[in-house]
């Protein structure tokens, strides 16, 4: 989950943008320009659907089973297209999906779309694909939505794969920048001069932070497109989503009980961003035949980290949800 941080970022903009009756106009022109040249050099990659008259963007590579990428707060697809999403298309049609309002997929709630709303959308999307019962692989904030999605919808999923995710309530308030930029009124006149005036080299300060202690992979910040989760929509959305993230999870963990399909958990115990103890943890007690596979000293990115273990889960989770085997397993995870 990365975004600029509060008090860098929000100075920057403020600072630049001068005396608000002079700089109205002149910050809207830049944050346009930005915006811009963010869509530019990063336009979508695959195709448009139409789910019930909200555009949403899927890239989809491969046969095999199917296996949905959903990514985690402040990124889109570009973060599964980098290296993941074509290592795991030699043996699965892989299909990944922008969420609602970030990347190149519409905003389908001014309130910012709950992750229930948000499951919902991206199921229909994966149906309308030819994937009515897929595998799903969530990162972070995109876990949520995958646990979601597992919770209200299990005649649609074939199987789960929480990587990072965050599960259950934890202590602390939302972030002051969340809180800025989520506001009905701060956030419409703090987010165009973010816009207008934060660097793409802060953003991509912030992606080597969300790396930590684990490199930054080579070409992944080219990739990415620091630049789209600048745009003033994706600020708002994604400021609106992390907002209601605490109460939607707090709603939703007494029901992962129910969760009847295969679920492999991936966590790395480095993890600063989604702790592991609070997390998946509980979330393998609370899962029936959950299994967790914690990976030692990785941070919050397994899927660039230790890409290998996260494909051997998708490989497991495949196997127990009736797949043929494609290539040799690993042993599974010890218990919890």
């Amino acid at each position: 989950m990365w975004m600029p941080s509060g008090a860098e970022a929000l100075a920057a903009a403020v600072l630049a943008a001068g005396p608000p009756a002079v700089a109205g106009a002149w910050v809207r022109r830049r944050a346009r320009a930005h915006e811009a040249r963010a869509e530019a050099a990063h336009p979508p990659e695959g195709h448009m659907l139409d789910i019930g008259g909200h555009r949403v963007h899927a890239v989809t590579m491969g046969t095999g089973p199917d296996l949905v990428l959903i990514h985690g707060a402040s990124g889109n697809a570009r973060d599964m297209t980098h290296a993941l999403a074509p290592r795991l298309a030699a043996r699965y049609r892989v299909i990944a999906l922008d969420r609602p309002g970030l990347g190149y997929s519409d905003r389908i709630d001014p309130g910012g779309a709950t992750i229930v709303q948000q499951a919902d959308l991206l199921a229909r999307a994966a149906a309308e694909l030819g994937a009515p019962r897929p595998i799903v692989l969530g990162h972070s904030y995109g876990g949520a939505v995958a646990l979601a999605w597992a919770v209200h919808w299990p005649d649609r999923m074939a199987a789960l794969v929480p990587v990072a995710a965050p599960s259950h309530p934890w202590k602390g308030p939302l972030p002051w920048l969340y809180r800025i930029t989520a506001h009905p009124v701060l956030g419409p006149l703090a987010i165009p001069a973010l816009t207008a005036f934060v660097q793409d080299s802060l953003v991509e300060r912030q992606i080597r932070a969300i790396f930590a202690p684990d490199p930054v992979p080579q070409g992944y910040i080219a990739h990415i497109g620091a630049g789209l989760t600048l745009r003033r929509h994706t600020l708002r959305a994604n400021a609106r989503q992390r907002a209601g993230l605490k109460a939607e999870i707090t709603r939703l963990h007494h029901h992962y009980p129910e969760i009847a399909v295969p679920t492999e958990i991936v966590h790395g115990t480095a993890d600063t961003t989604v702790g592991l103890d609070i997390h998946a943890r509980q979330l393998v007690r609370d899962i029936p035949g959950a299994r967790l596979a914690r990976l030692p000293r990785v941070g919050h990115m397994p899927h660039h980290a230790a890409p290998d273990a996260v494909i051997a889960a998708v490989d497991r989770a495949a196997v127990r949800a009736g797949h043929a085997r494609a290539t040799p397993l690993e042993a599974p995870p010890a218990p919890d």
